[in-house]
């Protein structure tokens, strides 16, 4: 009976211990939760890439592109989730952007670009840390009846890398943002 007890409490503190770690999210990580291809087999992409790899990748970024392997030491997770929406997940996928978005207002997000076009609507989100730095930036995308995303990047990002993170991972509205990139100067003169 004895043993038992012991058990019956490890097991419950083990429990507990994982629950409190998955719940406490780092700076500038937002929990999307997980998310399922659509039933009508649409689009469905998910990218997870953790500090050991992206800092895997800064290795092999041209020495002449010192800004982008900068950049790249700077993250510590990128999470890109794609889904196509269809007649089943539309209304839950569009309630979760909803509520991702008041959640990430309520805990002190600043919503730095929101755009809204007929079916279109995007929202971007960044958690700063202190003044100098970004700790995180959210993405969420709801392109009318194909698609949503949801983008999280986490790092400690300087202001004016963030024109770098748009260009270097394709988000548009971020490109606009900090001054021009080396590429972007050398374009300029041409």
């Amino acid at each position: 009976m004895k043993h038992s007890m012991t058990i019956l409490a490890a097991t419950t503190l083990l429990a507990l211990t994982l629950t409190l770690r998955a719940e406490s999210l780092g700076p500038g990580e937002v929990n999307f939760g997980e998310f399922s291809p659509p039933n009508s087999g649409g689009e469905f992409v998910e990218v997870n890439l953790g500090s050991n790899l992206i800092s895997l990748a800064a290795r092999f970024v041209p020495k002449d592109q010192g800004e982008v392997a900068n950049l790249l030491r700077s993250l510590q997770l990128v999470r890109v989730n794609v889904i196509g929406l269809d007649d089943d997940n539309r209304g839950e996928l569009k309630t979760r952007a909803q509520k991702i978005q008041k959640h990430l207002k309520a805990e002190g997000w600043e919503r730095i670009v929101s755009a809204k076009q007929k079916d279109q609507d995007v929202g971007i989100h960044i958690k700063m840390r202190g003044t100098n730095s970004v700790a995180g930036v959210a993405v969420i995308v709801l392109d009318g009846d194909k698609q949503a995303v949801f983008i999280n990047i986490v790092g400690d990002v300087k202001p004016e890398q963030l024109a770098l993170v748009g260009e270097q991972l394709n988000i548009e509205p971020l490109k606009k943002f900090g001054p021009k990139t080396k590429k972007e100067k050398a374009e300029d003169e041409n």
